[in-house]
């Protein structure tokens, strides 16, 4: 399309920051083939890595020589990751956690699986970076807009100024609870959108599905102590609709599968990556149980995904429920 006189013109490429890189890979063949190629062939084909992004196979390496460590391996791997690393490597350092999901076994958000692992690590060292945010955008410098959270404004406010750039903007919160459970809960919807999608379902459903799955994660969330104006922003609504919504989705995807009929074992082995979602699935269907939340697209997901329930059946059994008061 041709640009009109006198139009603003975006840039191509945002000014490159001065940041030395470590990226850590699990396996030494494939941390040996990212350096050799300099390209994740597997996860973003055609994007080729910066100069100043260099890869190893030690967790140690990546962690003593860093002054700021981001985690972003699958959600249920993060405490193994963290046990690799050996606490001294940590003190007086910020973590930034991209990893989006709950722990299966514990029911702990990720920013809490990181306490435990290493209790020497202070809240105000953690910060949580979430927000809609496929990394095929991110990496072609589409406008992309997140949140950094942390109970430490000014560790907050370090992790925006350290990630900011003209086509990637950052804003600050201190709600690390209802972010890590907009971000990670919002996985879940996004399967159930994509079953919709897998059953031929319109956008009436689609828009039922995100509105009362923000309802399902802001209950969720009140319990737990977030503040409820969290889950009207990036980490809440904004990426609930991008995952929903997006070819990009792979939780989105899985639920298209089984909503055509695909069993998760099929659909998983034919998966490169991980569907956050459906551990999550897991771990918030016990969660809301325990808590005694109103859950019931999560809980519907889980019958479908776990106990085999059929997908028609499920979606009759949510839309004939007792009539209830929206807002309650």
């Amino acid at each position: 399309m041709a640009q009109a006189v006198g139009e603003p013109r975006l840039p191509c490429y945002s000014p490159k920051k001065a940041f030395r890189l470590l990226l850590w890979a699990y396996g030494a063949s494939f941390a040996e083939k990212l350096q050799r190629e300099r390209e994740n062939t597997v996860y973003l084909k055609g994007i080729p890595f910066p100069e100043n992004i260099q890869i190893t196979n030690s967790e140690a390496l990546a962690a003593e020589s860093a002054d700021m460590l981001v985690v972003a391996t699958p959600a249920q791997a993060v405490r193994e990751t963290l046990h690799r690393i050996h606490q001294t490597a940590l003190s007086g350092k910020t973590l930034v956690n991209l990893s989006k999901g709950i722990e299966v076994k514990t029911g702990l958000r990720i920013s809490q699986v990181i306490r435990q692992v290493h209790p020497e690590v202070q809240d105000e060292q953690i910060a949580i970076l979430y927000g809609p945010s496929h990394a095929e955008e991110v990496c072609t410098e589409h406008p992309t807009t997140v949140v950094a959270a942390s109970t430490c404004l000014e560790t907050a406010k370090l992790v925006q100024d350290t990630f900011i750039t003209p086509m990637f903007r950052v804003y600050v919160n201190d709600d690390v609870i209802g972010v890590e459970i907009g971000g990670s809960v919002k996985n879940i919807m996004a399967i159930a959108a994509g079953i919709s999608d897998g059953l031929g379902f319109g956008d009436n459903a689609k828009a039922a599905i995100i509105t009362r799955g923000i309802a399902e994660i802001s209950r969720l969330g009140a319990r737990l102590g977030a503040n409820p104006l969290t889950f009207a922003g990036l980490a809440g609504i904004g990426d609930l609709v991008v995952t929903c919504s997006s070819r990009h989705s792979r939780n989105r995807y899985v639920g298209e599968m089984i909503g055509k009929g695909k069993s998760l074992d099929e659909i998983i082995q034919s998966m490169e990556m991980i569907a956050e979602g459906v551990e999550t699935t897991r771990a918030v269907a016990a969660l809301s149980k325990e808590l005694n939340v109103d859950m019931p697209i999560t809980q519907s997901v889980y019958e479908m995904l776990f106990e085999g329930k059929p997908v028609k059946q499920a979606v009759y059994e949510l839309m004939t429920r007792d009539p209830k008061f929206e807002l309650s």
